[in-house]
């Protein structure tokens, strides 16, 4: 996805060494929004280098596919550190060949391969990792075969101690030996800045705790002004003022959503104004539909029926702040937000304008169930341009929406509810309206043109035949 920036390993679906085709379905990665099964495009002899539980970035190495004589290459680097252990630089794989035996015959000098959280492990107990038989793919040491293993008395002096006491050379990258956890990207930076970050003490802002890039920019660019790091953007969490009867952990989706949410909030100017639309000629086009048997289209579907229509009118609103600039976009793509019991999805109906409310009705049904059901694929969250958030079944009339990045703008839709207003002869009427509240970037556009936009959105819906 746009906004993916790691995966866990669920599960192999393949043995390792195994001949696999062509567009198989290898491995089971789990997402901060899906789990999803990634093919590949080659068929060979496949060898595992990623473990299972362990979470890696986009890009890293989690396996080989080899063809015909083929092995694994000696100067190219398996997956990196898993980011829920400490960052390692793992200098090589093994050979494709190996496998787990019953006790290491290894030469002197050679690599020995093994998880980076099997290493941490092994520093801390005064392992011998060439001492040790791997039971992971390939032969690879993880960190329960270090637990087994026999520990070294104090004092004596092992290949791993030996290893861990002598300094990275700048190009193989940084080791962390303990706390604080880091990212990959990180590390990387405080590498090339000449940053020790067991020398210096650096707050995450992270809901999980983990420094990262901008936390560590942040300490640099404190430095060099005044020799002091800055106050974190966020401080650290106090205790519970009680004893909780539950901690919820904040990471996979509930933690992608505290960390966005409070980015979104935290870089953009968002402001949000509320505005009634009537709903009468919905209520009855809705009747009219249900009468003749044809598709009945949900009161949101109207809505982001009116949004996506809107939107072509408004291109400032559907558009993206950039580096160099607000990019406007060219296609419509809404997103709708489900709510589930863990979180919050927001799957995109792509190309939203130039669907009718009988085609869309449809999509809009399909995406809702599979998110609840647990069946949304990576590309159903890809390329939003605008957002749609409804709490009008829980009574809900307006409320405040948080923009979900890079959108520009998110609408929020209040309950349908019973109202009055005044007609042309001086009668009282009863009405059927909804709070529509548009939530936008002021960097963006002003609020002249955001109320312009919500009034074109109330006009589609007065006239629902605009909508097909």
């Amino acid at each position: 996805g746009l906004t993916m920036e790691e995966g866990t390993i669920v599960e192999w679906l393949v043995a390792a060494e195994s001949t696999v085709s062509a567009g198989s379905a290898v491995v089971l990665v789990d997402t901060d929004k899906v789990q999803t099964e990634v093919e590949i495009p080659d068929g060979g002899r496949l060898v595992i280098v990623g473990e299972v539980g362990s979470t890696y970035k986009c890009g890293e190495v989690i396996g080989y596919v080899l063809g015909e004589g083929e092995s694994v290459p000696t100067n190219t680097a398996p997956a990196s550190a898993p980011t829920t252990a400490v960052a390692e630089v793992v200098t090589s794989p093994a050979p494709a060949d190996s496998a787990p035996i019953a006790a290491p015959t290894r030469a002197p000098g050679e690599r020995v391969l093994a998880s980076p959280y099997a290493r941490v492990r092994a520093k801390e107990l005064g392992v011998d990792l060439g001492a040790v038989t791997g039971t992971g793919p390939g032969g690879r040491i993880v960190a329960d075969d270090v637990a087994r293993a026999p520990q070294t008395p104090a004092g004596a002096s092992t290949p791993a101690a030996a290893a861990a006491s002598t300094p990275a050379a700048p190009a193989t990258g940084w080791r962390q030996a303990s706390t604080p956890k880091v990212t990959y990207a990180a590390a990387e930076l405080a590498r090339l800045v000449g940053l020790d970050l067991r020398a210096h003490t650096i707050r995450s802002t992270a809901p999980d705790g983990r420094i990262s890039r901008e936390d560590v920019a942040g300490y640099i660019r404190g430095l060099l002004a005044g020799g002091t790091a800055p106050a974190p953007t966020q401080s650290l969490a106090p205790p519970p003022s009680q004893e909780p009867t539950e901690i919820v952990a904040l990471k996979g989706m509930r933690g992608t959503i505290a960390s966005r949410m409070r980015a979104s909030l935290q870089d953009m100017a968002q402001l949000t104004l509320m505005m009634d639309a009537d709903m009468d000629a919905v209520v009855a086009d809705r009747n009219a539909r249900k009468a003749g048997g044809a598709v009945v289209p949900s009161f949101t579907d109207y809505v982001i029926a009116a949004c996506a229509r809107a939107l072509r009118e408004h291109p400032r609103v559907n558009s993206q702040v950039t580096p160099d600039g607000i990019a406007l976009l060219p296609r419509v793509n809404v997103g709708m937000a489900v709510a589930l019991d863990e979180g919050l999805v927001v799957p995109v109906v792509p190309n939203t304008d130039v669907l009718g409310l009988a085609d869309l009705a449809p999509k809009t049904a399909a995406l809702a169930d599979a998110a609840r059901r647990g069946a949304l694929k990576l590309t159903d969250y890809e390329g939003g341009t605008f957002s749609v958030s409804t709490l009008g079944m829980f009574g809900v009339d307006g409320f405040t929406p948080v923009i979900n990045p890079p959108n520009a703008a998110i609408m929020g839709v209040g309950r349908l509810r019973d109202d009055v207003a005044w007609a042309d002869d001086g009668v009282l009427r009863r009405v059927k309206r909804l709070t529509l509240s548009l939530t936008w970037d002021h960097r963006v556009f002003d609020g002249a043109p955001a109320a312009e936009f919500v009034r074109t959105v109330t006009r589609f819906l007065d006239d629902p035949s605009t909508l097909d």
